[in-house]
C-alpha cells in the first residue's frame, strides 16, 4: 500500500504484535506508560484515537487524521519507535515484532462494527466473561458509551 494512504482523513484500524507473542500488557502501570507515548505521538502526527485495546501480546488501535496533514503510518512508526526504546531500557528481552498489521476503513465501513469487533477481543481470547470488565480498553479521543450501545 502506498504511504499516500496514510495521510489525511483516513480512518485505519493497526495491529501491534509483541514478539514471540510474550506477555507485555498485564498492568494498568504497562498500559498507561504506552498511552502517554501514544497520545504524544497522535498530537504530533495530528491523529484521533477511536479505540484501543491492550491485549497480553498485542494492541489494537483504531487511529484517525484530524487534517489533511496527518499522517498516521509516521505516527504508529513513532510510536513503536518510542516504545520499543523505552522497552529496551524498563523491560530487557521484550520487543515488538518487526511490522505491523493494517487495515485502511473505507467510507462505507461501519465503523461502529470495527469498534465493537476491536473491544471484543478480550471475550473471544476467554480473558474476561464480559468485555465490558477487560481493564484495558477505552478511548483517547472520544466517549465509548457515546459510541458503543452498552
Amino acid at each position: 500500500m502506498p504511504l499516500d494512504c496514510y495521510k489525511g482523513r483516513v480512518r485505519v484500524a493497526f495491529t501491534l504484535c509483541v514478539k514471540e507473542k510474550k506477555q507485555l500488557f498485564t498492568t494498568k502501570t504497562m498500559v498507561e506508560r504506552f498511552l502517554a507515548i501514544l497520545k504524544d505521538v497522535e498530537e504530533k502526527y495530528e491523529c484521533k484515537n477511536w479505540v484501543y485495546v491492550f491485549m497480553p501480546d498485542h494492541l489494537h488501535l483504531i487511529m484517525e487524521g484530524k487534517s489533511e496533514k496527518a499522517d498516521l503510518w509516521k505516527a504508529v512508526i513513532l510510536f513503536k519507535q518510542k516504545t520499543g526504546f523505552w522497552l529496551t531500557k524498563n523491560v530487557p528481552g521484550i520487543k515488538w515484532q518487526k511490522d505491523f498489521y493494517d487495515h485502511i476503513l473505507r467510507k462505507d465501513e461501519d465503523l461502529r462494527k470495527q469498534i465493537s469487533y476491536i473491544l471484543e477481543n478480550p471475550l473471544r481470547k476467554r480473558l474476561v466473561s464480559d468485555w465490558k470488565l477487560y481493564p484495558f480498553k477505552g478511548s483517547l479521543d472520544f466517549n465509548l458509551n457515546e459510541i458503543i450501545p452498552w
